[in-house]
């Protein structure tokens, strides 16, 4: 029965692409429960009580917490595991800063190496699907994940057609603090009018980029990107603005000094 059940979790772990998978809800809820401060900087992340309170398994929630490493919120220790990380917020800023000095590099190497405008139909689909997603008068939960999944892609096929395997080691490492991923965005995010904003001009972003790209327009194709970095600036300087709500006042030391 042992044996059954691990080969469960290990079926249902390969299905994390999935938006609705426990591996995306996990990672959505522990990025916030962070940037609440329920988690002390520092601190040791305990995997069994915790995937207890997030009602997931625990190797789900195991690739949860390497995305969240990844992206900068975890630190891997040998022998302590998953330790939570400080940074202030003038490091972030900077982290995006490069980011967008890197992704428009690549837009604009993916409009010089470009051979065939068909290259291109994979990420005008996401794109499409994104616009769609977003049009809606309110992101639902699995719409959400959903939209930070298609997300994630364009930004990556973007990248590869570059042909830059330099600007792509250059990018994940650019990544690796809160908030300068792409991906890395907040639930409250769908509950407010105002930042419903963000995704409208992210998801008109992602078109106009494609658009420069397709016409040619190597300049035009690196500004936009440029441009399009700063929604992850907006989206920390949204979380930084509401650690006036109580649980977010512990939450402000993960990214404050």
């Amino acid at each position: 029965m042992e044996r059954r059940s691990l080969k469960t979790e290990e079926i249902s772990a390969r299905e994390d692409s999935r938006p609705s998978s426990q591996t995306a809800r996990a990672t959505l809820a522990l990025r916030e429960l962070l940037v609440q401060g329920q988690f002390k900087p520092g601190e040791r992340i305990r995997e069994v009580p915790l995937a207890a309170r997030l009602d997931v398994s625990r190797i789900p929630l195991h690739l949860a917490l390497e995305r969240l490493a990844h992206e900068g919120f975890l630190e891997v220790h040998p022998r302590r595991g998953f330790i939570v990380q400080q940074f202030s917020p003038d490091d972030i800023y900077d982290a995006i800063e490069l980011r967008g000095v890197l992704e428009g590099a690549a837009a604009r190497l993916a409009t010089e190496r470009l051979r065939d405008v068909k290259e291109l139909a994979g990420l005008q689909q996401i794109a499409n699907d994104i616009v769609l997603l977003v049009h809606r008068s309110r992101l639902s939960n699995d719409g959400f994940q959903r939209y930070i999944d298609l997300n994630a892609k364009f930004h990556a096929g973007l990248i590869e057609l570059s042909r830059s395997r330099m600007l792509q080691r250059a990018i994940e490492r650019a990544c690796t603090l809160p908030f300068a991923s792409p991906s890395a965005f907040l639930k409250r995010q769908t509950m407010s009018p105002d930042l419903r904003e963000i995704f409208l001009i992210s998801a008109d972003q992602h078109c106009r980029i494609l658009e420069a790209i397709a016409g040619r327009q190597g300049m035009r194709a690196e500004l936009m990107t440029r441009e399009h970095s700063l929604i992850a600036r907006r989206n920390l300087e949204d979380a930084l603005k509401n650690r006036d709500i109580p649980e977010d006042i512990a939450g402000a030391k993960l990214t404050l000094v």
